[in-house]
């Protein structure tokens, strides 16, 4: 993994936290987003922990040149994309937004704990999203005081089955995989499989982008 922050001290400290862990490598540190930016382009990381505001280029630019949507031909001339975990003191919701607009697959604060941090890198590393629990509150808040009288947009459910939309409410409600299984009385594999195909069947990256998805769809309130 990769770590980018303009603060040399807090880069070290983060590399030492997470080599702590034998099962996370970090293998770079990046001043400022430009350097983010072409260190992840040589060393391909799996994850970046990125920060907001670093000189050149910011982490937001540089988490959407890293991670933005793919080219419209499916070829992606950089190869693999890497996993943004956004790490920053600033707790601004237009921040979450633009972090997630631009790909990133976690937001954390800084006052995080040690073990949330080394857990959000996992989290993020094998494909899902994660959110500090203060902002996920914020947000669901947000979208449900927006869409409270809302109906369900036309097509909202682009083709999915009764099972799948009863899986992505869960996911708006923040239930992990194995607490939508204990609700539906279903077995965990089987979640993961319905879960794969609401991301497939609605075009989103991941499970934050399926939570603003049904919140803005007014599939839940």
């Amino acid at each position: 993994m990769l770590i980018a922050d303009d603060q040399v001290m807090i880069r070290d400290g983060l590399a030492a936290l997470l080599s702590s862990d034998p099962e996370i490598e970090v293998i770079g540190q990046a001043g400022n987003g430009r350097e983010a930016v072409e260190m992840a382009r040589e060393l391909d990381p799996d994850v970046i922990v990125m920060d907001i505001r670093m000189p050149e280029m910011d982490g937001l630019a540089a988490t959407a040149e890293l991670v933005g949507e793919p080219p419209a031909d499916g070829v992606d001339p950089a190869g693999v994309r890497p996993k943004v975990l956004v790490l920053t003191t600033f707790d601004l919701d237009e921040y979450v937004y633009e972090a997630l607009g631009a790909g990133a697959s976690g937001f954390l604060l800084k006052d995080a704990s040690a073990a949330d941090l080394v857990n959000g890198v996992r989290v993020v590393s094998t494909g899902d999203a994660l959110l500090a629990p203060s902002i996920t509150r914020r947000l669901i808040g947000d979208f449900a005081r927006r869409r409270r009288h809302q109906r369900p947009s036309p097509g909202a459910t682009a083709g999915l089955t009764p099972r799948e939309l009863d899986v992505l409410r869960l996911i708006a409600r923040g239930l992990s995989n194995a607490e939508i299984a204990a609700e539906l009385v279903l077995a965990e594999q089987t979640i993961k499989t319905h879960v794969g195909h609401v991301l497939t069947k609605l075009a989103l990256r991941d499970r934050t982008q399926a939570v603003v998805y049904a919140y803005e769809n007014g599939l839940v309130g």
